[in-house]
């Protein structure tokens, strides 16, 4: 028997997450990844589980851009993580968000969405549907916010000085997102609470020069850091330009569903073990130590160990598939590193990365 005042240590002793299974709510609820097959036509794609906020489509199968649509720009708005491109809007795309999906039209201008034989991945996240007025900030933003789940989309016109927006999560975020959605050769401008000494001192890059390490630049987020109510920008063109539409996408913390952290690599194929807290159905990383590529798995085009099917949300590549040294395990509570490849887990390379749950610890079995 444990001692008085102590548990057995068992899962059913661990702490219930906020996303409860036992309450009849699952992380699928709010993040998903769907995987189908283009057709060149005209479709709904169903089995995301919910009518998603924000849709990001990659083409596996093809080098093809990487596609964000999200319910607050509108439908056949799209911006690209591996490019600089002001926002686009073309007559397809994705055209509707759905209960359960969505529906999307082939265009050549984007074919990562539906090009025909093309097999595609699109990762789907819950905010909180119509956008709503915020005043916050010094800056009035339009919001779509899931406080349950973390996470926000935030619409704002810039100023080109110093500012605070409003993100509506309650609670301080530990990653943003932003993108000018007006002009063309815009930085997306990336903050993350643990990518160096001082964060909100630093930005990362995903476009033009995705391979460049956290650069200190107060011009993205004042040398100030977020609150449980806003997020700061200064006069970056990249997070603030004057006149200027600009797209943030806000994360908090939410036990047993997301976390973002940091970890160090120890190289070879007993490498580092990452705890997360639940077993994740997304992992994307970046090393922020040197230069390297952003790395993301997910547990649908990866659905067994060990894990080495790879896209970089900085490059249109092609999937890289069958490449052992790449090898990531998702076990029950975390993520376990088969391999030492400099991108992912090498010996005194540091990370940052971004999970979310396919099942809490408490719940999950190993696979």
């Amino acid at each position: 028997a444990p001692p008085t005042d102590f548990l057995a240590l068992c899962s059913d002793n661990l702490p219930d997450p906020a996303i409860d299974p036992a309450d009849d709510e699952n992380p699928e609820d709010y993040f998903n990844t769907v995987l189908y097959t283009g057709d060149g036509g005209t479709r709904n794609i169903t089995g995301v589980g919910f009518q998603p906020d924000l849709a990001w489509f990659k083409s596996r199968s093809a080098a093809r851009f990487h596609v964000w649509t999200d319910s607050v720009r509108g439908v056949k708005k799209n911006i690209y993580s591996n490019s600089t491109n002001a926002e686009q809007e073309f007559t397809g795309g994705l055209t509707a968000f759905n209960s359960d999906g969505y529906t999307i039209v082939h265009d050549s201008d984007i074919n990562s969405i539906n090009e025909n034989g093309a097999s595609i991945v699109a990762w789907n996240w819950k905010a909180g549907g119509t956008a709503v007025s915020n005043g916050n900030g010094s800056i009035t933003s339009q919001v779509s916010v899931n406080t349950e789940a973390g996470f926000s989309i935030v619409s704002y016109t810039g100023t080109g000085s110093a500012a605070t927006v409003g993100h509506g999560l309650g609670k301080v975020p530990a990653w943003i997102i932003i993108k000018n959605r007006g002009t063309g050769n815009r930085e997306w401008v990336i903050y993350h609470h643990q990518s160096e000494g001082v964060p909100q001192n630093f930005g990362m890059f995903f476009g033009a020069s995705p391979s460049v390490q956290p650069f200190d630049d107060d011009s993205a987020f004042n040398d100030t850091a977020p609150t449980a109510d806003v997020f700061s920008v200064k006069d970056s063109a990249s997070t603030n330009n004057a006149g200027e539409g600009h797209i943030a996408y806000c994360f908090a913390e939410i036990e047993g569903y997301s976390k973002f952290g940091r970890y160090a690599g120890t190289g070879g194929s007993d490498n580092s073990f990452v705890y997360l807290g639940f077993r994740p159905a997304w992992f994307l990383l970046k090393r922020v130590n040197s230069t390297g590529d952003w790395v993301l798995y997910d547990n649908k085009r990866d659905p067994v160990n060990v894990g080495s099917n790879r896209v970089s949300a900085n490059l249109s590549n092609t999937e890289l598939t069958g490449a052992s040294n790449y090898g990531i395990d998702f076990v029950s509570n975390g993520v376990k590193f088969r391999s030492g490849q400099a991108d992912t887990a090498v010996s005194g390379g540091t990370y940052i990365y971004m999970a979310f749950a396919e099942q809490p610890f408490k719940y999950a079995n190993a696979r």
